[in-house]
């Protein structure tokens, strides 16, 4: 697969039009169902995965109890749950991050400081990377080359002796970037380089969620810092662009970052504003990172990551939406729902 890589220059841009945080301005979506919840979990992340015998999964990290969630996508049911504490091939510690891509799921183990990456549905491991480099990985994207050749970038949230950001000046490692090969289920991995950008305006203070877009040659990369709060978004070569999404208007921390693709290059980018009372999703442009509109859910608050999917499949014809909701468990949503809501297009791969 070939992408055009367009230069973006240094220009400061901040996309913040029509900010507001009246409750009233934000469209109201109800859920189709909720997974049985367990805060023993810590459920962080979703992906989802399409089983070629037509089952659709939704699966979901489980950090204090090192496991990843197997759910029915269609209803919500559990099928599986995998995994055992450890640092050998096949376990987990504190697994925080999850991306699907073909058959593979890559992992981030945020204390064992490695991505595993697991076949599916067997999760038989197929082994493990990054673990010279990384000191506390969190989040992930992928950008696929072909089936078997993949371009990974991983969040790395180092700190100093006492747990505090470390000064602008060390911030240089923020994001590492490898290349990895599955090729006959062999892995292989290559470091490429880290990066982060060591200014006032483009340091990544605190990070947790990352994701690519090839098309537009970007990285949006959550600043979950106090005093930031907002999207700062990089070039897939590591340079801030310039252009922060969101600022001002996130009031907590902007925690899961999902695209959803549309024809033409087109789409839309959909955040989450991680309040623990009225939990808000931000919906921008894909082009033009212009703000769109917001959500609510009453019953889904304190959101980590969310996951998108744009294939039809059991009760959900044009696809779904699904939110983590307060460390337990996992909220769905049919995307007909929410575009009707805020007049979006259905854009169904």
């Amino acid at each position: 697969m070939r992408y055009l890589l367009i230069s973006l220059s240094l220009v400061y841009v901040t996309c913040t039009s029509d900010i507001s945080t009246d409750q009233n301005s934000f469209v109201e979506i109800v859920e189709v169902y909720q997974t049985e919840r367990d805060l023993n979990d810590n459920v962080d992340t979703p992906a989802i995965w399409d089983n070629p015998n037509g089952e659709t999964w939704l699966l979901a990290t489980a950090k204090e109890t090192d496991r990843i969630l197997v759910y029915d996508a269609s209803t919500g049911e559990t099928i599986d749950r995998f995994g055992e504490e450890g640092n050998e091939a096949g376990q987990l510690d504190r697994p925080n991050a999850i991306s699907v891509i073909d058959n593979f799921a890559f992992i981030v183990e945020r204390d064992n400081k490695r991505v595993q990456v697991f076949t599916l549905p067997g999760f038989e491991s197929l082994g493990y990377f990054g673990q010279e480099y990384m000191i506390k990985p969190y989040g992930i994207t992928i950008i696929p080359f072909d089936s078997t050749k993949y371009r990974i970038f991983v969040t790395d949230n180092y700190e100093t002796l006492d747990e505090q950001v470390p000064p602008i000046s060390e911030l240089d490692k923020r994001v590492h970037e490898f290349s990895v090969s599955l090729i006959n289920n062999e892995l292989s991995s290559d470091y490429r380089k880290a990066f982060g950008d060591t200014t006032s305006a483009g340091a990544l203070r605190t990070v947790e969620s990352i994701m690519a877009d090839p098309v537009y040659n970007r990285l949006l990369i959550a600043d979950e810092d106090s005093v930031q709060n907002h999207i700062k978004v990089y070039s897939l070569d590591g340079r801030f662009t310039g252009t922060i999404i969101g600022e001002g208007r996130f009031r907590f921390e902007p925690e899961g970052i999902a695209l959803y693709q549309c024809p033409d290059n087109q789409g839309y980018w959909i955040t989450t504003d991680q309040d623990p009372e009225f939990n808000t999703f931000f919906v921008f442009d894909r082009e033009t990172l212009s703000y769109i509109g917001g959500m609510q859910n009453e019953r889904t608050t304190n959101t980590d990551g969310i996951v998108v999917h744009q294939k039809s499949f059991t009760n959900f014809p044009n696809g779904g939406f699904f939110p983590i909701h307060n460390d337990g468990n996992i909220s769905a949503f049919r995307w007909d729902s929410i575009a009707s809501g805020l007049q979006l297009d259905i854009c169904t791969l």
